[in-house]
């Protein structure tokens, strides 16, 4: 089931990508303010299709952030190279001689925090002609496709996820020649690990999501590592699935905005010799919950 609806749009197009999720969105320039109809139609489309893309925008960092502001605080990431004077800018860049990349797994942002993000937005500064495209999948149809002995089973489990070895294993990578990464720093004493519902409930639909993710999400809480891994690699194999999924073909000036409540992403890494230059900016969110759990003291306020 999508959460797609057949009301018309007003002010804006939407253009759906694929049956999952995903939709293009035309007539809307970011770098100027947006009415209050615009950016409720925005809203709308965002919440519907989980993750919304725009081409053909000429954003500065200030407009960048201005449009993201509609949609929460923002998140300054210690661990990200950043745009000078901009530390809420995050920098993803791959270099022609680089051969690793960022993001090149399953994932959701910043799940190690307590309150993790509540959406990303990255805008293409400088593309490849060909590949480096971002595929995303929806979360409400990994979650829906289980079996219902799997979902009774999650739906009882909290996600341990942890920034540290994720993050230290890049800035690691990122000592050797050509390996990417180049900016990345690791600090201690930084919040870099929370513990989540399996299966959290999207504060604005009310459906339910699998939110579990292979950058993060190290064990189940109360399970040791060894226990957990079978289940953490099937759920991570599975949120892949093609009929979860779209893909994106970047260009200059190209910037989506994805729910990490309920979508993940996965940036593909086939265009060494090339570079790529992304600007991300990541709104912060709420404390996940999952509604049907019974113990209201597991349920965030």
């Amino acid at each position: 089931m999508n959460n797609r609806t057949e009301t018309p749009y007003q002010h804006i197009t939407v253009s759906p990508l694929a049956g999952a999720l995903g939709a293009e969105i035309g007539g809307v320039d970011l770098a100027r303010p947006l009415d209050d109809a615009t950016l409720a139609e925005v809203r709308r489309a965002f919440l519907e299709n989980l993750v919304i893309f725009f081409r053909d925008q000429d954003l500065s960092p200030e407009a960048h952030k201005a449009f993201a502001r509609h949609f929460g605080e923002l998140h300054v990431n210690t661990y990200f190279p950043t745009v000078e004077g901009h530390e809420d800018v995050q920098l993803i860049v791959k270099e022609p001689s680089d051969v690793k990349n960022i993001g090149d797994r399953w994932h959701s942002d910043v799940t190690y925090k307590k309150q993790p993000a509540l959406g990303s937005l990255l805008y293409a500064k400088e593309t490849p002609a060909a590949g480096g495209d971002t595929m995303f999948s929806n979360m409400y149809l990994a979650f829906e496709s289980l079996s219902e002995g799997m979902r009774e089973m999650l739906r009882g489990l909290d996600g341990y996820h942890s920034a540290k070895e994720r993050f230290q294993e890049i800035v690691a990578d990122a000592a050797k020649p050509n390996q990417g990464g180049a900016g990345f720093t690791f600090q201690e004493g930084f919040e870099q690990e929370a513990v989540h519902p399996a299966i959290r409930t999207h504060p604005e639909t009310g459906r339910d999501a699998l939110y579990v993710n292979s950058s993060f999400t190290q064990r189940f809480d109360g399970l040791t590592v060894e226990e957990s891994q079978p289940i953490l690699k099937f759920l991570f194999d599975h949120v892949g699935r093609p009929e979860f999924t779209c893909r994106f073909h970047w260009t200059p000036g190209s910037l989506a905005f994805w729910d990490n409540r309920c979508a993940q992403h996965y940036a593909i890494n086939d265009y060494n010799g090339h570079r790529r230059h992304m600007n991300r900016v990541t709104v912060l969110g709420d404390t996940p919950f999952l509604a049907s759990r019974k113990d209201p003291a597991r349920v965030a306020a």
